[in-house]
C-alpha cells in the first residue's frame, strides 16, 4: 500500500496534470482536496489536448481508476457536469462507479462568480479567475454555505440558499450586482443534485476503505504551495490549503495514511494575476519563456508571468510540505539559453528609515512589503542547445542540463523523481517511483 500527496512546489501551473496522469498509472484511486475550477489541468495523450478543471487528472487512465473530489472542494455542479459529458465523449466515467462526489463539498453558486468577478473589478484585485472560489469558500466559513448534500432535498436546499443570500444579497446589491430568486435558483440547483445524485456520497468513508483494502491512493493538489492560505503570499494566494497536509482534512484521512508528498516544479517560475514575483523576467527573455513553454493559463488562457527558478521559494516549499522527492517539469524549455540563472537567496534592502543593514534569506520572506525589497541572489550556469524531448534516461542529457538539475536537487536537499522533458506522456525521465 502506498499513499502518495502530489502536490504543487511554485505559485502553481508547474505541470500536475501531467505528473498526475503518469503516476495514476500506479494508483487504484485518485483524489482531487482542495480548490475548485480555478485549476485547471492541462494534458496531452495521443496527441490530443485535454483539459480538466475539476476531475482529478488521473481520469484519463480510464475505467477502473476511481476519482474522488475531496469535502474541502467548492464545486460549481454546472461545471462538473458539463466536464463529465466531455470525460464521456472520449469513452470516460463510463461507469457511475468512476466517480464520487464528496456530498460535505461545499457548492458555488452563481452569487458567488457575481461576487468574485464584482471585487475583480475594483481597486484591490487579487488576479482571481473569478469562478467564485473565494466568495464559497468565505459561506463555508461563515456557516452559511450549500453543500453537495444538499443539492438532494428541495426543503433544505431552499432553506440554505435563503439564508445564504440573507447575507450576500445585500452585498452583492451594494456592489452594483442582481440579486437571483431564490425559487428560480433552487430548483436549477435541484436539477443539477438529480443529475449528480449517482456519485455524490461519503467520500471519507469510500477513502478509508480503499485504504483498509491495502488500494495505492494518490491524493493530487491544486495551485501551488506559494499560494496557500496561511503560508503563501498573502493577500496574493488561493482561498484554501494548497499544502500537502490539506489532503488529510479535506478528504478525512489521518496523516498516518500517508507515504510520501511529491513536490511538482517547473524548471523555471512562473506566476498568474498579482502578487511578488522577485525572479520575474521582463522584456524579450520573460516573452521567450512564455512562448516556448505555452505559458498560458489553461482556466482563462491569460499569460502567465515569467522568470528564473526561484530556489529560495521551493526551499519554503519543500519544508512546509515534507517533500521527499521533486518531479522536475519543462526542462526542455529552456534549450536554447547560453546561460541560465537559479536565485539561491535575497538580499533584502533596509527599509526606508530603518538601520541601513542589508539582510540575507535563505527561503522566500512571506511579508509582501519583505519580498518588494528582496533582491535575488543569483548563480549563472551554462545552458544547451540540444532538444530533449526524446531523452529517456537522465545520462543522457546534455552535460549542462543534467549539472542543472544536479544543482537544484543539491541546492534543496532533495533528489529528482521525475524530469518532463515534453508535454507527451512518453516525454518523461521516469527515476524513482513513489508507489513502489
Amino acid at each position: 500500500m502506498a499513499n502518495v500527496v502530489i502536490v504543487g512546489a511554485q505559485w502553481g501551473d508547474e505541470g500536475k496534470g501531467k505528473v498526475v496522469d503518469l503516476y495514476t498509472e500506479f494508483a487504484d484511486t485518485v483524489v482531487r482536496f482542495g480548490g475548485g475550477a480555478n485549476a485547471g489541468h492541462t494534458l496531452v495523450v495521443g496527441g490530443q489536448k485535454v483539459i480538466t478543471h475539476l476531475v482529478p487528472s488521473g481520469v484519463l487512465r480510464g475505467r477502473g481508476k476511481r476519482c474522488v473530489l475531496g469535502d474541502g472542494m467548492v464545486i460549481d455542479p454546472q461545471t462538473l457536469l458539463e466536464e463529465m459529458k466531455e470525460l464521456r465523449s472520449r469513452g470516460l466515467l463510463s461507469d457511475d462507479r468512476d466517480l464520487i462526489i464528496g456530498e460535505r463539498a461545499h457548492v458555488i453558486l452563481p452569487t458567488h462568480k457575481l461576487l468574485d468577478g464584482l471585487r475583480e473589478q475594483g481597486k484591490g484585485a487579487l488576479g482571481t479567475t473569478r469562478r467564485g472560489i473565494g466568495p464559497a469558500y468565505e459561506s463555508k466559513m461563515s456557516r452559511r454555505g450549500v453543500r453537495m448534500r444538499d443539492l438532494l432535498s428541495a426543503p433544505r436546499l431552499r432553506e440554505r440558499i435563503a439564508h445564504q443570500l440573507e447575507e450576500t444579497g445585500p452585498i452583492l446589491a451594494q456592489l452594483g450586482g442582481t440579486v437571483p430568486d431564490v425559487d428560480a435558483l433552487t430548483t436549477q440547483y435541484l436539477a443539477y443534485g438529480e443529475a449528480l445524485r449517482p456519485h455524490i456520497q461519503d467520500a471519507t468513508r469510500v477513502l478509508s476503505e480503499e485504504i483498509q483494502r491495502g488500494q495505492h491512493v494518490l491524493f493530487e493538489g491544486a495551485q501551488g504551495a506559494l499560494l496557500d492560505i496561511d503560508h503563501g503570499t498573502y493577500p496574493y494566494v488561493t482561498s484554501s490549503t494548497t499544502l500537502a497536509a490539506g489532503a488529510c482534512v479535506s478528504c478525512g484521512v489521518g496523516p498516518t495514511a500517508i507515504s510520501s508528498v511529491i513536490g511538482i516544479a517547473k524548471a523555471y517560475t512562473t506566476r498568474v494575476g498579482a502578487g511578488p514575483f522577485p525572479t520575474e523576467l521582463h522584456g524579450d527573455q520573460g516573452e521567450h519563456l512564455r512562448q516556448a513553454g505555452a505559458e498560458f493559463g489553461a482556466t482563462t488562457g491569460r499569460p502567465r508571468r515569467c522568470g528564473w527558478l526561484d530556489i529560495a521559494a521551493l526551499r519554503l516549499a519543500v519544508r512546509l510540505n515534507g517533500m521527499a522527492g521533486l518531479a522536475l517539469t519543462k526542462l526542455d524549455v529552456l534549450a536554447g539559453q547560453r546561460k541560465l540563472k537559479v536565485c539561491v537567496g535575497y538580499k533584502l534592502t533596509p527599509e526606508a528609515g530603518g538601520s541601513g543593514v542589508s539582510e540575507t534569506y535563505d527561503e522566500l520572506p512571506l511579508d509582501p512589503e519583505d519580498i518588494v525589497r528582496a533582491v535575488p541572489i543569483y548563480e549563472e550556469l551554462d545552458g544547451w542547445d540540444a532538444e530533449l524531448k526524446n531523452v529517456r534516461e537522465v545520462e543522457d542529457l546534455p552535460p549542462s542540463a543534467k549539472r542543472y538539475v544536479r544543482r537544484i536537487e543539491t541546492l534543496l536537499g532533495i533528489d529528482c523523481c521525475l524530469i518532463s522533458v515534453g508535454p507527451g506522456r512518453a516525454e518523461t525521465i521516469m527515476l524513482k517511483n513513489p508507489f513502489r
